[in-house]
């Protein structure tokens, strides 16, 4: 057992990102002002399930033994996540609208009582309540997820001689994952998808982010260049597992979210590398009919769960799972940080797609 889990150290630092978020929202303005009260609304509506929020603070405790430094970090991951999937639900929106037969087969999305019981993080998302109308809330989350985090960078809440380097790993970082959520909105549109592919996006789209903060906070902690770049590809590996592990739980919460958006994931992506010509045929026609039709959802469900594509999402699950914690292995850091991030990749890494999920 690790001498500290993730959840564990969120529970220990709570408080102290509470405050620190509270500072942030400061430099949006003062209170009742209403570009502070639209970032208050978001941080509100858009909670995540996840506490990894702290990957921060662990890295930073495994260089130093001490986490709190990088508190201010914890909170531009938060922010940066929190505007990310608040933008890719207006862009799922956007989708259900060109589909409105979806939309009203749609009920509202279960969420397991384990994934609801782990709040204020990043990963999967929950939204409560009605949001603010599309074109405030792209101003709100641009404030919010970019110009935020950069002035935050640049507050003496963080030693002057490493802002320029945090600010300039962040925008870096964002862009690179732009780039792979564009790779991923595209993925499929011009032939099969192949895994490959998908498993590039996710690099971008997810590892991107991981790979920022992670490096945000080997910088911050005065690390050498080796490790900074260990620290890079570690997040890289998180970002990636973190993605593998929400396409698992849109399936088996029942939200499936992706069959509904015609999201090209990876185990889609292995189903089709497994398909004859005929079998390739009939996935295109189930995965465009899934975003309306429930047997439609079904069938792909089966097709996806019950053949060998779910063993090659395994094997590759596996494969990155060894990378993560080899690389971790060739980081050798304070405990009981060092063990915190092995329980985070365990956590992230987990297999549990074993049969089809009921759909709706």
């Amino acid at each position: 057992m690790p001498s500290l889990t993730y959840q564990e150290l969120h529970a220990r630092h709570t408080d102290a990102i509470r405050a620190e978020v509270a500072a942030a929202l400061e430099l949006a303005g003062p209170p009742g002002d209403l570009l502070r009260a639209s970032c208050e609304e978001l941080l509100r509506r858009q909670t995540m399930r996840y506490p990894l929020s702290v990957l921060p603070l662990a890295v930073h405790g495994a260089e130093t033994g001490d986490p709190e430094p990088a508190l201010p970090l914890a909170v531009v991951h938060l922010l940066w996540w929190t505007a990310a999937c608040r933008l890719d639900d207006l862009a799922d929106a956007e989708a259900a609208a060109s589909c409105p037969a979806s939309a009203a087969a749609s009920p509202a999305s279960p969420v397991s009582p384990a994934s609801a019981a782990r709040q204020d993080g990043t990963g999967a998302c929950a939204v409560t309540g009605p949001g603010a109308p599309g074109h405030e809330t792209v101003l709100t989350t641009l404030a919010a997820g970019s110009l935020l985090p950069l002035r935050l960078l640049d507050s003496p809440r963080l030693p002057g001689p490493v802002r320029p380097a945090l600010t300039a790993e962040f925008t870096s970082g964002g862009l690179a994952a732009v780039a792979g959520q564009l790779a991923d909105l595209r993925g499929g549109a011009n032939g099969s998808p192949r895994r490959e592919a998908v498993l590039t996006a996710y690099r971008g789209k997810s590892g991107a982010p991981f790979a920022m903060i992670t490096t945000m906070a080997a910088l911050l902690a005065g690390a050498e260049p080796d490790r900074v770049r260990r620290w890079r590809e570690l997040g890289t590996l998180l970002g990636i597992l973190w993605q593998l592990f929400n396409d698992q739980e849109d399936i088996v919460t029942g939200r499936h979210e992706d069959l509904r958006n015609g999201t090209v994931t990876h185990l889609l992506a292995c189903a089709a590398e497994r398909s004859s010509p005929e079998e390739a045929a009939r996935l295109r026609l189930l995965r465009a009919a899934a975003r309306t039709s429930p047997e439609a959802r079904g069938e792909l469900l089966e097709l996806l769960l019950t053949g060998p594509a779910l063993e090659d999402f395994a094997q590759d699950l596996e494969t990155y799972r060894r990378l993560a914690h080899a690389l971790l292995d060739r980081l050798p850091g304070r405990e009981p940080y060092a063990s915190c991030l092995h329980d985070l990749v365990g956590q992230a890494s987990r297999l549990f797609l074993r049969t089809p999920a009921p759909v709706v």
